[in-house]
């Protein structure tokens, strides 16, 4: 079986064309072929396949995460999988429609001298703020948004005890699903913050019926933000790009950031904007490919 080694930022996955190799159990392959160890090493499987039929598109992507399970979407995938789908010849389409776990996206991409895809534009769709959409079960009663709820009561325990006090946490949640869901937390120096020791606790909350990816986030400006993200199912990861759009979103709900902004992750960074005029949420950021190669255990 072919593989392509890809990332966004950072955000690294093994790519497989299936229009050209069969995978009877992705779940399987990508908890192997992930692995950093024993296997080529990424956040991910991700699978570039034929749309499904009936529906409108170029390419359709199915992602799994390194524990195998499936996810929805994932903002720096899917500019890969149409990098992947253009410089590998299997659609010159520009705007290119990608079916994903949240519908079909439209991506519009520029290419460097040699042809080759170098920054895409992706129209991540409007985010979903409805707490049983997202999803958040909140106890005490149905609320429309979730926006700057308190976390006083879902803190770790486990954690080191000071973790709050030296991040400057603000302990206030905004939840924001873009297909996926998202929680983003707001602090004062986010190197600070203990990931690996609260970012799982978090995810697994009750309260989140279907996980939840984990960001937090320090304000520079009304433009400028730099985030950390725990991604359900993968762990610490060096970028994502629907969390980076749930952060856009959630900025604005809380009225700390305008509806711009340049957001700085651990691998690069992002530029997001979530349009007044069709509520739509726009990420550009660019794309690259590693490597190619072949896996002998399909």
């Amino acid at each position: 079986m072919k593989f392509t080694k890809m990332h966004g930022i950072g955000n690294d996955y093994v790519y497989v064309n299936t229009f050209k190799d069969k995978v009877d159990d992705p779940a399987a392959l990508a908890v192997k072929i992930a692995d950093r160890h024993r296997g080529v090493g990424g956040d991910g499987l991700i699978l570039v396949c034929p749309p499904e039929q009936g529906v409108v598109a170029d390419v359709r992507m199915r992602m799994f995460n390194a524990d195998g399970s499936e996810s929805e979407m994932c903002g720096n995938g899917v500019r890969c999988v149409c990098k992947l789908a253009h410089d590998h010849g299997i659609t010159d389409a520009n705007p290119m429609r990608v079916q994903t776990g949240r519908g079909v996206l439209t991506l519009r991409y520029t290419t460097d001298p040699r042809k080759k895809v170098e920054q895409v534009t992706v129209d991540m769709g409007e985010p979903i703020l409805v707490p049983r959409d997202v999803p958040v079960a909140l106890p005490g009663g149905i609320i429309d948004k979730v926006i700057d709820y308190s976390i006083d009561s879902l803190m770790p325990t486990h954690a080191p005890a000071a973790w709050a006090k030296e991040c400057q946490l603000d302990p206030r949640m905004t939840c924001v699903s873009m297909g996926n869901p998202h929680m983003v937390v707001y602090c004062g120096h986010v190197a600070a913050v203990p990931l690996g020791a609260v970012g799982p606790h978090f995810e697994k909350l009750p309260i989140f019926p279907r996980r939840i990816n984990v960001h937090f986030v320090q304000v520079h400006s009304r433009g400028e933000v730099t985030m950390r993200t725990w991604e359900r199912g993968s762990g610490i990861t060096l970028a994502c790009g629907t969390g980076a759009s749930a952060v856009c979103v959630a900025g604005v709900l809380s009225g700390r950031t305008d509806r711009s902004v340049l957001a700085h992750l651990p691998g690069g960074d992002l530029r997001l904007e979530w349009q007044a005029t069709d509520n739509h949420v726009l990420m550009t950021g660019p794309a690259t490919e590693v490597f190619t190669g072949d896996w002998p255990d399909a």
